[in-house]
């Protein structure tokens, strides 16, 4: 158990330094910067390279709404998800503490720190209803091809290539809207260090809609998609 949740908090930990930091170090460089396609991109292959790194010993989850749509598609243990939870949640704090440092590391203040946020706290100023629609349904379907990929009928060995552009995909569509979660553990290891005054109260949202989303997906999956076979 103790290989399993490392092997969590080094992959949230990896997604919250990679992710994140490419948003909070890279994306806004005059000339330059990475933009929402380059970010996008880094929270992708945070998953795609955790996931092949250490997926073999924990599953690969980094997000504890996976590990809940995992265990209500019956692909996870219900007694694993609260440590899970854990393991991720202090990985991705760790990852945001060491972003903090590096970014804070030429005197500037840490600032939104790449936080999730609705209405005047949304890169596009999106209601709090779009942010909790786009949050359930987009985090839906990325338990829907996460459990497809890992399917005993998918091609073997190319699932974390399908759940990295997956995520990938998200961000491309969610980064104006709510700066894209899809990932409690994400949002809450940024809001953690960040100035932002919406980070810590909006929070709440970047937890239920992730949770309820994945549920949804693992739900619709099962009982529309899977083979019973």
């Amino acid at each position: 158990m103790i290989k399993k949740l490392s092997a969590e908090a080094f992959g949230t930990f990896w997604l919250v330094l990679g992710g994140c930091g490419s948003a909070v170090l890279a994306a806004g460089v005059a000339d330059v910067g990475i933009g929402f396609l380059g970010v996008s991109l880094a929270f992708g292959l945070t998953v795609l390279t955790m996931a092949y790194a250490v997926g073999g010993i924990s599953g690969g989850h980094f997000n504890p709404a996976v590990s809940l749509g995992l265990a209500v598609g019956g692909r996870f243990s219900w007694g694993e998800l609260v440590p899970y939870w854990v393991a991720q949640v202090i990985g991705g704090a760790l990852g945001a503490l060491i972003l903090y440092l590096i970014a804070t590391g030429n005197g500037s203040e840490a600032g939104g720190f790449a936080t999730n946020g609705y209405d005047e706290f949304s890169p596009g100023k999106y209601s709090m209803m779009a942010a909790l629609i786009c949050e359930v349904v987009l985090t839906a379907f990325f338990l829907i091809i996460i459990l497809g990929a890992t399917d005993k009928g998918a091609p073997a060995g190319f699932a974390p290539i399908s759940i990295g552009l997956g995520l990938t995909l998200i961000h491309l569509i969610s980064i104006p809207v709510t700066n894209t979660s899809v990932n409690p553990a994400r949002s809450t290891a940024v809001a953690l260090f960040s100035d932002s005054a919406g980070a810590l109260p909006q929070l709440w949202l970047f937890w239920v809609a992730p949770l309820a989303g994945a549920a949804i997906g693992a739900v619709l999956y099962n009982a529309l998609l899977s083979d019973p076979d």
